[in-house]
């Protein structure tokens, strides 16, 4: 007995036809939209990282090489006369001085005043409390410059004009709000049985905040703290007007006055630059998960 195959119906064919390229055609998309993203992903990174690569670069240079024509990445003489005048200077270490001095300072004392006041804005309900918000709000969008010579007075007629406090406090003016704010929402993201939890122990508000719920909050609180630094440490403006003598200047203050009325000292601004980027960097290294955790943590009430 022979058997035979039945006749294909042109329904059967079509997919058999169809359905493979719908799939191939899919598939090229994918890898297409892949390709792309990455070209993209490639071609940011060289627009952000070659600048920084430059600076590198001139950093090990002298100021002649900085200059030459075609201009070299790479060249034959590696020297460190940069490095080793900013580091055998007591001028320009003492700019590094005051600005961890200044930067430290602002993370202890924002993290500090912003851990209360995010714990008694997440917490208690008080008479106020929707106009302090709205305050501190306020605070954060105006314009930092647009304060500029109110604090100015404000600093010279308080006697701290050319002194850490005067930095600092100015400084906290625009942590502050950034970092109750944060801190709010990521306190108002733990659920409140902890402290009912505490106080059945035989516990009080503040057992409660320095035993349960910073430590449970270190991620937000690292962000808080990360974000202060950086705003600290980077400042220019504040730190250009606020002080007056050369002992008094931070880093980014420093890079500038390496700007002479005749010549720039373009290889130790490189060096200066590249010394001073390192802090931030070595924060976002090693702090990252928690960074990215105390940003996105409080995103969402549970």
């Amino acid at each position: 007995m022979v058997f035979t195959e039945a006749p294909a119906t042109t329904q059967t064919l079509v997919t058999k036809r169809h359905v493979p390229r719908r799939a191939v055609t899919a598939r090229s998309r994918r890898r297409t939209a892949k390709t792309l993203t990455v070209v993209g992903l490639i071609l940011g990174a060289l627009f952000a990282g070659l600048p920084v690569l430059w600076m590198l670069s001139s950093s090990f240079k002298s100021n002649t090489q900085i200059f030459e024509n075609p201009p070299r990445l790479i060249t034959e003489t590696f020297s460190l006369d940069a490095y080793v005048t900013i580091f055998t200077d007591p001028e320009k270490v003492r700019f590094f001085v005051n600005s961890y001095v200044v930067a430290l300072s602002v993370v202890a004392c924002t993290l500090v005043v912003a851990i209360l006041a995010a714990y008694a804005f997440s917490r208690f309900e008080f008479r106020g409390k929707k106009i302090l918000n709205v305050v501190i709000i306020s605070v954060q969008a105006v314009p930092p410059i647009t304060l500029l010579i109110p604090y100015f007075g404000l600093i010279v007629l308080l006697g701290l004009y050319d002194s850490y406090p005067g930095l600092i406090l100015t400084y906290m003016v625009f942590t502050l709000p950034y970092a109750v704010i944060m801190m709010t929402s990521y306190f108002n993201s733990l659920p409140r049985e902890l402290d009912e939890a505490v106080r059945v122990d035989g516990g009080g508000s503040w057992t409660a905040l320095w035993r349960i719920l910073v430590p449970v909050a270190t991620p937000g609180i690292v962000s808080a703290g990360m974000y202060t630094f950086v705003l600290a440490w980077n400042e220019y403006l504040f730190a250009l007007t606020l002080t007056r003598t050369v002992e008094m200047r931070t880093v980014p203050i420093g890079i500038q006055l390496l700007m002479g009325q005749h010549s720039y000292e373009w290889n130790e601004m490189m060096a200066m630059s590249i010394v001073g980027s390192i802090p931030v960097l070595v924060l976002f290294l090693f702090f990252q998960r928690y960074f990215i955790g105390g940003l996105t943590a409080g995103s969402v009430k549970s």
